[in-house]
């Protein structure tokens, strides 16, 4: 008989940090990971942890920046699903390197790219004594509160336009 809990993992991080979380499938995805980030943005910092499924089981880790490099090991520790893999980045934004990531090989799935405060939902198995876990799925920010109207679709314009996503 196979049981199976379900539970929530907060991903800590400072507020306006923006992150990838994301499934793959090799222990080389970390360096090819770390490949899509420096030709994506090159003056990006970033830190990479990917959670190895079988063999010695390790946090595989990469980055360009110590302190990001940590905080994605400590959180990958923490959800500790096979295969997943988290991204913490400065000088950058998802929207800048998530295509590029979305593009490696290896890479299965993209749960969430946000800045907003993050829950995964964690199954964890028991099968006689052998555990594994997975990301069923991920709450990212609050509930919304009302439809956009006029105003707020006249703020939304002026915004892209101001940071420079539109002309």
């Amino acid at each position: 008989m196979q049981d199976f809990t379900i539970s929530l993992v907060t991903i800590e991080k400072p507020e306006d940090m923006n992150f990838i979380l994301g499934q793959t499938h090799f222990i080389k995805s970390v360096e090819d990971l770390y490949e899509a980030i420096v030709n994506s943005v090159p003056n990006a910092e970033f830190g990479i942890a990917f959670c190895e499924a079988s063999g010695a089981r390790k946090i595989r880790s990469m980055g360009n920046n110590q302190e990001l490099k940590k905080m994605a090991e400590k959180n990958a520790l923490t959800i500790g699903a096979g295969h997943s893999f988290i991204i913490f980045m400065k000088n950058c934004f998802p929207l800048h390197i998530l295509h590029n990531v979305k593009n490696v090989s290896e890479v299965c799935h993209i749960f969430c790219a946000t800045a907003n405060p993050t829950k995964i939902m964690i199954a964890e198995t028991d099968n006689e004594g052998e555990t594994g876990r997975g990301i069923l799925g991920v709450i990212d920010g609050h509930i919304p509160v009302g439809v956009e109207n006029k105003e707020d679709i006249k703020w939304r314009k002026e915004f892209l336009r101001t940071i420079g996503y539109k002309c």
